[in-house]
């Protein structure tokens, strides 16, 4: 098993680590967008750059996502997720699930979460 932290990003507040590779996947913890990103759209952009930040530091890209469960605040925000999804993640479609929920820590409107196949393992 291996912990990984992208250098980019500051450390996790809580006890767990931003991923953990482990029997050829690589596990990514929630991640939120920064907290100074304001708007729906732009939190979803941010939440995604962070979580591919994380992908690179575990040696993986988008295109070895197998799975990715997305908190949103308020089922309205659906569609703008979709979108902006879609459009980063282009034609790779992993495994999905969007659970909409009443609120998130520090106010934010998005988390994600990955599940990756680890590459050459």
């Amino acid at each position: 098993m291996q912990f990984i932290q992208a250098p980019s990003l500051p450390a996790p507040a809580g006890h767990y680590s931003q991923a953990v590779r482990a029997n050829g996947f690589v596990f990514v913890s929630g991640v939120l967008p920064a907290p100074e990103t304001t708007g729906f759209d732009a939190q979803v952009r941010d939440a995604l750059q962070r979580c591919h930040q994380v992908l690179q530091a575990a040696g993986c890209g988008w295109t070895d996502v197998v799975q990715c469960t997305a908190y949103i605040v308020g089922v309205g925000h659906w569609p703008a997720f979709n979108a902006v999804y879609a459009e980063v993640l282009g034609a790779h479609r992993p495994a999905r699930a969007v659970v909409p929920v009443p609120e998130l820590h520090h106010g934010c409107l998005v988390e994600l979460q990955l599940i990756a196949a680890a590459p050459n393992e």
